[in-house]
């Protein structure tokens, strides 16, 4: 209890702070600090998230059930795989981002993309190490580490130690589990 009301007045204390020090920037018409502080102050209070954060994203199951297609369901939120080689992204070459298919958190970078001979889309790191989580997973009969989004903890994949360097990872990936988003075109210049 103690421990929640401290924390209370230090969000208190913080909250008047940046307050203060806004209205002083608005007073004296400099803008710039005005709208830094004012970014802060929301941010601080939640109302705007930082490009990197990442909220949880939570459905029912039903929910999940109408949000995605079967196969999607299937591997997403019962951990299953697709079959080598099927899967959309497994032989694809463009520049551009993979994103969880579930909830739309950029994954992976096509950059980090490599051909691993495994018929599935396997990359050597992730975009940021926060973005996925790992678990132990002792099915069928093996140990490995399951890959799932940080996010909405749908089930990407697994990530095994015979990747190439830098990482020495192979994060291998279900088509299914993801979005592939392309890189705009760079404008040529005139």
């Amino acid at each position: 209890m103690v421990e929640r009301w401290s924390d209370d007045c230090l969000t208190i204390a913080w909250a008047w702070n940046v307050g203060n020090h806004l209205g002083r920037a608005i007073l004296r018409k400099d803008m710039k600090h005005a709208i830094l502080l004012g970014a802060v102050a929301l941010a601080g209070m939640g109302l705007i998230n930082p490009p990197d954060r990442k909220d949880k994203v939570v459905h029912t199951d039903a929910e999940w059930r109408r949000l995605l297609t079967p196969e999607q369901y299937r591997v997403l939120r019962q951990a299953g795989t697709e079959q080598a080689f099927t899967g959309k992204y497994w032989n694809n070459h463009e520049a551009g981002k993979y994103l969880c298919a579930a909830c739309g958190l950029a994954l992976f970078d096509s950059k980090t993309k490599f051909e691993s001979g495994t018929g599935w889309p396997s990359f050597w790191q992730p975009i940021a190490a926060s973005r996925v989580e790992t678990k132990g997973d002792q099915s069928l009969g093996m140990t490995r580490n399951e890959v799932v989004c940080a996010r909405c903890g749908g089930h990407l994949g697994h990530v095994f130690d015979d990747g190439p360097k830098p990482t020495g990872l192979r994060y291998c990936m279900n088509s299914v589990s993801l979005k592939f988003v392309p890189a705009k075109p760079v404008p040529a210049s005139h």
